[in-house]
């Protein structure tokens, strides 16, 4: 198993604003909803109740992304990863409106998560969507995808599972690029850049983006297949 030791987080925990309704949510939902962090293996099949495909989304900002695909997928499950409060908050008051059975949170780092409490091959799919680009050179350092993060990643994948990361920032997506198609474990499904799955909705930010003329990046790669390796 890799470990991957990494001091530099690729997050800085702000104070953010919690409204009322995501404090309300947050207190009474995320004990039921919420996977505490403890350095053990989670049997992800007694946490959600069943055995169906399992879907990883890493920072999953305000939810509304998961919230939309979850309940589009109900025959999924998917386990959010989130450090911010507001944004766990404001996940467990759209899984409560929309009744979604099939998400779960864990609010940690994401290093120390896949590191200690998931199994390899755990994952169908992993969705990476809009990570902080940290758009300074010096703190490139900081960004989310590295090699070593990477390896972590395809172990806990199973063989076929998809990993979708999409930014809109041009040198970030060179970036993932070159990283991920440096990884043995990993094939790109396009050539370069993919087209944006049915299954990613485009948020309101990216279509307003998207009209002032900014592009946006889709990289979808694949666990190698056991017969592969």
């Amino acid at each position: 198993m890799t470990e991957l030791h990494r001091p530099i987080r690729s997050y800085v925990l702000r104070q953010g604003r919690v409204s009322k309704a995501q404090q309300r949510a947050y207190d009474t939902l995320l004990a039921h909803f919420g996977i505490p962090f403890a350095p053990q293996i989670v049997d992800l099949d007694r946490v959600f109740g069943r055995s169906a495909p399992r879907i990883l989304e890493i920072g999953f900002g305000m939810g509304e992304t998961t919230a939309q695909i979850a309940q589009a997928h109900p025959e999924n499950d998917y386990l959010g990863i989130e450090v911010h409060t507001p944004g766990v908050g404001s996940l467990l008051k759209q899984i409560r409106e929309r009744g979604l059975t099939n998400v779960r949170i864990v609010q940690h780092d994401a290093v120390e998560v896949l590191t200690h409490m998931i199994a390899p091959r755990a994952f169908d799919g992993v969705h990476i969507f809009f990570p902080d680009p940290w758009p300074k050179k010096r703190h490139h350092k900081r960004r989310l995808i590295q090699s070593a993060f990477v390896a972590l990643l395809a172990e806990r994948m199973k063989p076929g599972a998809y990993l979708h990361v999409a930014t809109d920032w041009q040198d970030y997506a060179e970036q993932l690029l070159a990283v991920l198609s440096a990884e043995p474990q990993l094939l790109n499904t396009a050539q370069a850049y993919a087209p944006r799955p049915d299954y990613r909705p485009a948020t309101k930010f990216e279509q307003r983006g998207l009209r002032l003329g900014h592009e946006v990046w889709d990289i979808v790669f694949r666990r190698r297949s056991d017969d592969l390796e």
